[in-house]
């Protein structure tokens, strides 16, 4: 295997394409995913894995691991869990582009995304917790990636990798203003509420939602409407509004009985959900309307996150699956909002997300362009 990846090697130095190196951390739903898209990649970009870790075992190779190998072999070869092992197998390497791509949702991680783009590391995550915490957390990460000419790739942080943040910028840098923005940005709160007509329990719908991978593993991430709110912060951040979690109003859909008992214990109570969703569902069907959970940043009001009886004809209510809606009102788009709708949650469109935003490092690092992905548009937060 490793004269087959020096040959690439040479073949991508020899067509003038650099050379991209990989450690992926996290090999749940989406790193499974993003394996896979490695595995199917060809020519002469195709990143080389040198560190994959989740949290029982870590292992790095910088002569590279072959992607379809690369679980059976952090099985067999890793050693202890931790951040060292791919951390050093990406710094030595001798690749031209070194990117660590985050595929967990831990807070752990997202720390260490500010120190990785300070040492001269590209960062791609679908991690939301850098981007969605406090400001100053969101401030002091654009700051690194522009001192150290890096690049944030953050296109699975939002909408599973619909292009929401990327048609934010190019409004922005062509002079345009965000007025007002609604939309739908769960995936998995917006499969649950399509499905949810009154013939099966909210909580049964829940359990599929889980098991194909469109909640986080603990449902409560998404029903608290965090996930949600953590999204409208990076869309308004984007946007150049500095808000902070406090400054948006969060439904929160769990009881409050279920919302710090341990995940087991709450996966057994899934049907203390249903009573309360069903008599929502029944006002809603009583005045001819349909529910949905949607985001809102009005201009000059308070962002609000939370559950709406919408007309059946609102762009928000004709949602299928788990299709996530941006609804972007700015200067120019004002008569009539300009939107991006799509499938906004699985395993891989968010895994696809990431391989493009590495793919599209590589092809800034190719043309020699210093653009940042992250740096802010014109009347954007320096």
């Amino acid at each position: 295997m490793a004269s087959t990846l020096s040959l690439a090697q040479t073949a991508s130095r020899k067509h003038g394409f650099p050379r991209i190196a990989v450690s992926l951390l996290g090999t749940g739903q989406v790193g499974g995913a993003l394996l896979r898209q490695l595995a199917e990649q060809d020519g002469f970009a195709v990143p080389r894995l040198v560190g994959v870790a989740n949290s029982r075992r870590a292992l790095a190779a910088p002569e590279g691991i072959a992607p379809a190998d690369a679980l059976s072999r952090l099985w067999d070869e890793g050693g202890k869990p931790g951040l060292e092992a791919p951390l050093a197998a990406i710094t030595n390497t001798t690749a031209d582009v070194r990117v660590i791509v985050d595929a967990t949702a831990a807070q752990e991680v997202a720390a260490h995304h500010r120190r990785w783009l300070a040492r001269g590391l590209h960062v791609v995550s679908a991690n939301k917790l850098a981007l969605g915490g406090a400001l100053a957390d969101w401030d002091a990460l654009q700051a690194a990636a522009q001192s150290a000419g890096t690049h944030y790739g953050d296109a699975a942080t939002v909408g599973a990798g619909l292009p929401a943040l990327s048609t934010l910028r190019r409004l922005q840098h062509a002079g345009d203003t965000l007025i007002a923005l609604i939309g739908v940005f769960s995936g998995s709160l917006s499969f649950l509420f399509n499905a949810f007509d009154g013939r099966r329990p909210f909580s049964s719908l829940l359990a599929e939602a889980r098991a194909l991978g469109y909640t986080e593993p603990d449902p409560r991430a998404d029903l608290s409407g965090r996930d949600v709110a953590r999204k409208l912060l990076i869309v308004a951040r984007v946007a150049g509004r500095p808000l902070e979690e406090g400054d948006i109003e969060v439904e929160d859909l769990v009881p409050p009985p279920l919302r710090d008992v341990p995940l087991g214990e709450f996966l057994e109570r899934l049907g203390e959900l249903d009573e309360i969703l069903e008599r929502h569902h029944r006002d809603a069907v009583e005045a001819g309307q349909v529910l949905r959970y949607v985001a809102r940043l009005p201009g000059g009001e308070r962002a609000t996150v939370g559950l709406e009886a919408l007309s059946p004809d609102h762009p928000c209510a004709q949602l299928s699956g788990a299709d996530n809606l941006f609804a972007f009102t700015t200067r120019r788009y004002h008569t009539q909002p300009l939107v991006v709708r799509g499938p906004g949650a699985g395993p891989e469109v968010t895994a696809q997300a990431l391989l493009a935003d590495v793919l599209e490092i590589g092809r800034q690092a190719s043309a020699g362009t210093t653009e940042k992905m992250m740096a802010p548009p014109p009347g954007a937060r320096p």
